[in-house]
């Protein structure tokens, strides 16, 4: 039996999967495709999202970026201990995937320095968050759930914290799967990640970006994942009493 007549189906077979993988940016799985991406260039960028106070958000430009900005401490009070600044992508629901955006912390300088990524969001009392910040403790630079109760952590492995530095932008990238409770969080070096983490409480849910009581912009949002993201509409957040 001679080889020469499958030899070229395979040749293409392989040129197909290199190209394919050649796609996503490196450490992106090849078989996940972008569903998601948002630059802000357009102050309309703004709807895509749902806030827990969208008085604290606006689309602006500066640091040589545009950017979803937050601005002020939001008029919100969470019914359990847990992050008061939220924008999460609206009325999409995501399970695997990996999100990729630009992050310049412009608060004060102390331990909790932060700025969040959330998901597996399901309501205002169930979700996810990884904290990241100057600083690790019980509270800080860690991914936590929040499951009607005070945030509590669960990374398996965490890094002493981050130098957010003054009007410098850095590279954040979060993994998670739904299907297995990974997480795993880079910042700038994506080499290795500075969190891992596994919780399956949560299944698939809301994904978005904030702080737990500072002020910072997101820019450059991309989300890849295997499919595209499942639709839901999420209640607003409750009003501020």
């Amino acid at each position: 039996m001679t080889l020469r007549p499958i030899l070229p189906c395979l040749l293409l077979a392989f040129r197909a999967a290199v190209l394919a993988a050649g796609d996503n940016p490196e450490g992106i799985p090849a078989d996940y495709q972008l569903v998601y991406s948002q630059d802000f260039t357009s102050p309309a960028a703004i709807n895509d999202f749902v806030f827990t106070d969208a008085n604290a958000w606006k689309v602006s430009e500066g640091d040589g970026k545009t950017a979803l900005e937050l601005v002020k401490q939001s008029d919100y009070k969470p019914a359990v201990r847990s992050p008061l600044n939220i924008a999460l992508i609206k009325d999409k629901v995501f399970g695997d995937f990996v999100v990729e955006a630009q992050c310049l912390q412009t608060g004060k300088e102390y331990g909790h320095r932060d700025m969040c990524v959330f998901y597996g969001f399901q309501s205002p009392t169930q979700f996810y968050y990884t904290h990241i910040a100057t600083a690790a403790d019980d509270h800080a630079h860690n991914c936590f759930i929040v499951k009607d109760a005070p945030r509590e952590k669960f990374a398996k492995e965490t890094t002493k914290g981050v130098n957010w530095g003054l009007g410098v932008w850095h590279k954040v990238r979060v993994e998670r799967k739904a299907s297995d409770g990974t997480v795993q969080v880079w910042f700038d070096d994506m080499s290795k990640p500075i969190m891992t983490g596994e919780e399956k409480t949560f299944g698939p849910g809301a994904l978005g970006f904030g702080s737990f009581d500072d002020t910072g912009k997101i820019a450059n949002i991309r989300v890849w994942a295997k499919e595209k993201p499942d639709t839901k509409t999420f209640a607003p957040f409750p009003v501020a009493k």
